[in-house]
């Protein structure tokens, strides 16, 4: 993480050349005065610190020399390096170090999980559903000062960077990543977003925002599979509450957060028929198994059935779209074995 690299290079570097000093004279002493492992460490420790105790047997003229030289090359390093490190646990920067490790150890470790670049309005409300629905993702953002505010206070999964570079989205996990979301302010940034995301990772599902057509037909030719304007999302809402305000009443009744009363899930067929070829829905039994409706069907070529009839014929790799309340969609989950 850049801001990680950032708060503790002096300490990694100090903590470096303690090690090195200390290194060399515990070898310079077994070699020269042929002191054992705990009469060099105890040596070059008095030496370094120039405490002043006596030698742990009188030195050869060759160990004067060599105190000496390590005591010049030396002076003031030593105690200079203690003090960066008993700042760094004093004012609390250790515990900060400790916390952005372990943030950058989890962001390692995921996979299969969606990447946000930026946490503006769009990309605050595409993490609060991702969060409902009990996905993974990471946040890129560039604003310390919406990091502190924002991502620390909720508990996200954060990293501070440029999301356009190589280096961020790699670091993001865009190699191991299902999704990402092009959510910044300015169409070009997104679109670089897009094109590096592409090159990353050809099995990414990009999705990007944008202000305009014109913004839409480049991302979309940049490599975006789904290009999102919010202004004319949000304007033919309002022309739909507008002449069928009841459609979109319960439209927005049916929601994919665990939390709604009415809960809409995509499964693929393969989890339900182990590979299965040529099986048809009513032999799925899955309403009698967990209460869900199956309302849709997507084919493999992108094909969408609408209320499929049970002897619709299934493939491995549909999609089926399923209805239920948060009781039959656990059972679902249940048949799943998620």
């Amino acid at each position: 993480m850049v801001e990680r690299s950032k708060i503790f290079q002096t300490f990694y570097i100090t903590l470096l050349v303690l090690c090195g000093l200390i290194t060399l004279g515990v070898g310079g002493y077994m070699i020269i005065e042929g002191y054992n492992l705990s009469e060099a460490i105890y040596m070059t420790i008095i030496t370094l610190s120039t405490v002043g105790f006596n030698e742990v047997r009188p030195l050869s003229e060759s160990g004067r020399v060599f105190t000496s030289i390590l005591i010049i090359g030396s002076f003031g390093t030593f105690a200079y390096g203690i003090s960066v490190i008993s700042r760094s646990v004093l004012t609390g920067e250790l515990g900060r170090y400790l916390k952005l490790y372990r943030l950058e150890k989890t962001i390692r470790n995921l996979e299969g999980h969606t990447i946000i670049c930026g946490y503006g309005r769009n990309g605050r409300r595409a993490a609060q559903k991702l969060k409902a629905y009990g996905e993974k993702f990471v946040v890129i953002e560039n604003n310390e000062d919406i990091i502190n505010q924002y991502l620390k206070e909720e508990g996200v999964l954060y990293l501070f960077g440029d999301a356009t570079l190589d280096e961020t989205l790699i670091d993001a996990g865009a190699k191991r990543a299902r999704s990402i979301l092009a959510t910044l302010s300015k169409d070009a940034d997104n679109l670089y977003v897009v094109i590096t995301a592409r090159s990353i990772n050809q099995e990414l599902r990009i999705i990007s925002r944008a202000s305009n057509v014109s913004a839409e037909k480049k991302l979309r030719t940049a490599g975006a599979n789904a290009v999102v304007m919010p202004e004319g999302v949000g304007g033919a809402h309002m022309a739909t509450l507008v002449v069928s305000p009841n459609i979109v009443e319960f439209l927005d009744f049916i929601s994919i957060e665990g939390s709604s009363k009415i809960n809409l899930e995509e499964i693929e067929v393969s989890q339900l028929t182990d590979g299965v070829d040529g099986l048809k829905i009513n032999e799925l039994g899955l309403r009698q198994k967990t209460g869900c409706s199956i309302i849709g069907l997507r084919t493999p070529e992108g094909e969408y059935i609408i209320n499929p009839g049970g002897d619709t014929a299934l493939t491995p790799n549909s999609r089926l779209f399923v209805l239920g309340n948060p009781e039959e969609i656990k059972a679902l989950y249940k048949v799943l074995n998620v």
